[in-house]
């Protein structure tokens, strides 16, 4: 039977959700809870990777068992094997043939920081602390202008296998949610590091040394943009598939 997972989890204590070697890893410890719970070790496949640091509120993975616990009880029982800072929320029977990565059909990130010239201990690793005023109508406009089909060069960092760097941003929309700024942004796919790198470009364009998006973008040009902001503040926030709404 082909499971798919509900996850949330706080991404701190990880070196992202990809299993590694010398590193504990967000797969690695749900694999090891499956094993634990169904008695089989299980080839745990994500919709995407996370990097050291960053969250996810909802994250889907899938994995084939034989095991007889039923669907709707599977929760319950990983999550008893599952540390404090990982959650299985829902799971469900899919067909064989979904991949929680190459049946997907669009991903949403959301990066999270906040205006004050204090730091907030609550916020301490899950927003981004920026200690100048920002200047929220500027770079609501500015986001706008990654929005669409473009080749998102000038936003990707080294160190990605992918070859194409053309994408298509659905929907981005950067808007203040209480004490919190929020950056959301759902695409066909995303780039290494590329929604840390507009959030840290928007940023640039707040402090007046970025003015115009659309000739970043056809620049591909790495170099004129923003920097890469640091992962605590990013989180995964939805996974579609071609069927909707998996959960």
């Amino acid at each position: 039977m082909n499971i798919a997972l509900s996850l949330s989890y706080i991404g701190t204590a990880y070196h992202g959700w990809q299993a590694q070697k010398n590193a504990l890893s967000v797969s690695a410890a749900v694999s090891s809870a499956i094993e634990q719970c169904t008695g089989s070790p299980a080839a745990l496949i994500g919709c995407g990777r996370t990097d050291a640091g960053v969250h996810a509120i909802r994250y889907v993975a899938n994995f084939r068992t034989e095991s007889k616990i039923p669907v709707q009880k599977l929760p319950y029982a990983l999550n008893t094997f599952l540390p404090p800072d990982i959650a299985v929320l829902a799971a469900r029977a899919v067909p064989e043939t979904f991949h929680a990565a190459y049946s997907a059909v669009k991903k949403e990130y959301t990066y999270l920081l906040y205006s004050s010239p204090h730091r907030r201990p609550c916020f301490h690793l899950r927003a981004l602390h920026y200690p100048r005023p920002l200047r929220e109508d500027v770079i609501a406009s500015a986001a706008r202008g990654f929005a669409g089909t473009h080749d998102f060069a000038c936003v990707r960092c080294a160190g990605s296998n992918v070859r194409g760097s053309v994408r298509e941003i659905y929907d981005i929309e950067f808007a203040p949610r209480g004490e919190l700024y929020t950056l959301r942004v759902s695409a066909n796919g995303f780039l290494y590091n590329m929604v840390r790198n507009i959030m840290g470009t928007l940023l640039y364009v707040s402090e007046g040394k970025i003015t115009d998006i659309p000739a970043l973008i056809a620049s591909r040009n790495r170099a004129a943009a923003g920097p890469t902001v640091p992962p605590h503040g990013l989180y995964m926030t939805g996974v579609t598939y071609a069927e909707g709404e998996l959960f």
